[in-house]
């Protein structure tokens, strides 16, 4: 799996699932209201991760490391979104 260094384009097409959901979620409730810079920070977030994942997917040969950057990819990813989502932290960029 890692030692296959030809470009995993299907890992692309996650975030473009995920942004779809609160599309369809829309549609069919008042509580998912998202406008378009939602969508471009979402997308922002999401393909950056993915993009970082391919990144590490190409260029680390262990699997070890390969897995622990991912792992440390994704919970960035996670404390990014609740932030900006909730403002856990409480920082600025919670738009508090």
């Amino acid at each position: 799996m890692i030692t296959n260094h030809t470009p995993q384009r299907w890992i692309y097409f996650i975030p473009v699932v995920l942004l779809c959901i609160p599309i369809v979620a829309m549609q069919f409730t008042n509580e998912v209201n998202w406008n378009a810079i939602d969508f471009l920070v979402a997308g922002i977030l999401l393909f950056g991760s993915v993009f970082i994942i391919d990144l590490l997917w190409r260029n680390v040969k262990n699997k070890r490391n390969f897995w622990i950057g991912t792992a440390i990819v994704l919970f960035l990813l996670i404390i990014l979104w609740a932030e900006l989502a909730v403002g856990i932290f409480g920082s600025p960029i919670a738009g508090s």
